[in-house]
């Protein structure tokens, strides 16, 4: 299977954009044709991650709704109008010799993704593999597989009607683990391997691949509320931040209150978190604000609840605040809710993480939001690729250069 996707890898880096773009819309289109049976199969995997005891997060990410589907179909469709980043010139010289030499981009050729219940990642790889000239081979795991079985033939028959090959979006589930293996183990035959899921698979994927991963990461994601910060504004971000979607890598996992204004902005923000649902650890000095929290431990600092559940501490200082996320965070996205410019900047400079927000809710890093269509992942690591990942994210570069008979003295 791995051989023929590099071999429809070579069909597809010479497929016109057009033609890529005819194939998008077969699969927009595919997918809002077949809701009922993708809903269908849908359930049959919900199902049986209720009777497994799957967490309600997980459940959220696996759920694949009528409405959901069409804002899949409707996500292809802002992918296919973006501008074809292959051949695009990122930059270019003429040599003092007369050698014309040009830095163009090219599509990686099979990308890989291994990841976990969640269906829409099947549909948002797959779209923005196409329009960047790459094959994908996906793992998406067991929780998902009827699911992704019916999303996969879906796919394939849109680009067959298109004229390109079904091999172009491939997957590997039906072999489980072992396809897996096959997939971290494909150098050569995957360019390369990007997970998206738990900590822990992501783990095991960069610890047992042979092909380059790009790494995502967990979301330990921190917002700061700052002494000089417009505190209505600040418990409408934070309850967005983390009930919106909670089940999500961007959703934010703790606050920090500024002691100067912790005793005027917890009353408000627990009552409307817990009205939503949120249970709040806190620290000793929330605990003393808002009774009904419970008392944080050490761990819950470097937690990824991905539920409604949310970690608060009362902090001293930007110094301290600093500090705690430097400590704790996993550079995904951190925030700071100020008035104060200084220490906006300041924030902004100090924070190592792949987002970094001044007075907005952490959901907006995302790659529909940033304008992207959709995204392959949201990259924690510093090569290649950071943050929100994006069709120029799937391409290499290659070097071309024209000459009129030069020779090297």
């Amino acid at each position: 299977m791995l051989r023929d996707a590099k071999e429809a890898a070579r069909v597809l880096s010479v497929a016109s954009a057009a033609r890529r773009d005819d194939a998008l819309k077969a699969m927009a289109e595919i997918l809002g044709q077949n809701v009922a049976e993708i809903v269908a199969a849908n359930g049959e995997d919900l199902a049986r991650g209720v009777a497994e005891g799957m967490s309600e997060g997980l459940q959220d990410r696996l759920r694949l709704t009528p409405e959901r589907i069409s804002a899949l179909s409707q996500a292809i469709e802002d992918i296919r109008a973006l501008a074809d980043p292959v051949g695009d010139v990122v930059r270019g010289m003429t040599l003092p010799n007369g050698l014309k030499v040009s830095q163009v981009r090219v599509p990686f050729g099979v990308v890989g993704a291994i990841y976990e219940a969640r269906p829409n990642v099947t549909i948002d790889i797959a779209a923005l593999g196409i329009k960047s000239g790459n094959v994908v081979v996906l793992r998406g795991g067991s929780q998902a597989h009827a699911t992704n079985t019916v999303l996969v033939s879906l796919l394939r028959e849109a680009l067959v009607r298109s004229g390109l090959p079904a091999d172009a979006v491939t997957s590997v589930d039906d072999f489980g683990r072992e396809g897996a293996k096959a997939m971290m183990q494909g150098r050569g035959l995957i360019d390369v391997l990007i997970p998206r899921g738990s900590a822990a698979l992501i783990d095991t994927v960069v610890r047992e691949s042979t092909v380059p991963v790009i790494e995502t990461g967990s979301g330990v994601v921190h917002i700061f509320v700052d002494s000089s910060a417009e505190l209505t504004q600040a418990v409408d971000i934070i309850e967005n931040a983390k009930v919106q979607r909670p089940s999500v890598c961007n959703a934010v996992e703790t606050v920090l209150v500024h002691s100067a204004v912790a005793a005027e902005l917890l009353p408000p923000l627990a009552e409307r978190l817990e009205h939503s649902g949120v249970v709040i650890h806190g620290d000793e000095r929330v605990c003393g604000i808002v009774p009904s929290s419970i008392a944080a431990t050490k761990e819950d600092w470097s937690e990824e609840y991905l539920s409604l559940e949310l970690a608060i501490a009362v902090v001293d200082s930007l110094d301290e605040a600093l500090q705690h996320i430097g400590q704790y965070s996993t550079h995904h996205t951190d925030a700071i809710l100020t008035a104060d410019m200084a220490h906006a900047e300041r924030f902004l400079n100090e924070v190592d993480s792949a987002s970094v927000i001044v007075n907005a809710s952490t959901r907006f890093t995302d790659g529909g939001e940033f304008g992207f269509g959709a995204e392959v992942g949201i990259s924690t690591q510093k090569l290649h690729a950071r943050g929100p990942m994006g069709l120029p994210e799937l391409t290499s570069t290659k070097w071309i250069v024209r000459g009129q008979g030069q020779v090297r003295a």
